[in-house]
């Protein structure tokens, strides 16, 4: 089976890998294959973003994306409690996984924190669910917002289409001043192409 024959895209040179073995990528690829999913646009050619995906209204969603993670060999980061890493056993399969992390009590707070990470690395992919559940809402919290305009980077967005089984990746957004204009634009933007299990965005 050739690489045109996999349900995900291709990843870009600037995007941040990690190593995983062919058993591992297999196994992602081989998920996605099962459940008849498939991914759709473009990675952006960038070392640094924020990647948010939408509409979070299942746990399914969290299999699928790490099903993807695991077939594309992506190193995409997401920020945990620091209590949670210390924890016997969880705490080394969350690290595998991508999570760093947070210290909530820290005086400069955690998007300063994640903003850091991004400023000092040279490729830093960091995701989050702007919705910050699984119910829907009326307004997004507005961390990945913070975060990617105090790192200086765009927001890339992510969707997922139960309908037609499909992971979709957009063109990157890049934020002004005015937050509510950019989060209008962005959820404009999701209503056009996502569809979630439980609710749309």
């Amino acid at each position: 089976m050739s690489e045109a024959d996999y349900p995900v895209l291709p990843l870009p040179p600037s995007a941040p890998r990690i190593h995983r073995n062919p058993l591992v990528r297999w196994l992602g690829r081989t998920i996605l294959r099962l459940g008849g999913w498939r991914m759709e646009g473009a990675f952006p050619d960038l070392p640094k973003l924020v990647l948010i995906g939408a509409p979070h209204s299942s746990n399914w969603d969290g299999v699928w994306g790490f099903s993807v993670l695991m077939a594309l060999g992506l190193d995409l980061k997401v920020l945990g409690k620091d209590t949670l890493l210390k924890v016997p056993v969880m705490g080394p399969i969350l690290k595998r996984l991508g999570v760093i992390p947070v210290d909530r009590k820290a005086a400069q707070g955690v998007v300063e924190q994640a903003a850091r990470m991004i400023r000092e690395a040279d490729r830093f992919w960091y995701g989050l669910a702007p919705e910050g559940t699984r119910r829907a809402v009326e307004k997004w919290k507005p961390g990945f917002w913070r975060i990617a305009r105090a790192a200086g980077v765009p927001v890339v967005p992510a969707y997922f289409h139960y309908g037609r089984r499909t992971i979709g990746i957009g063109a990157p957004f890049e934020l002004t001043d005015d937050y509510e204009a950019d989060v209008a634009r962005i959820r404009g933007w999701y209503r056009t192409v996502s569809n979630g299990k439980n609710h749309d965005v």
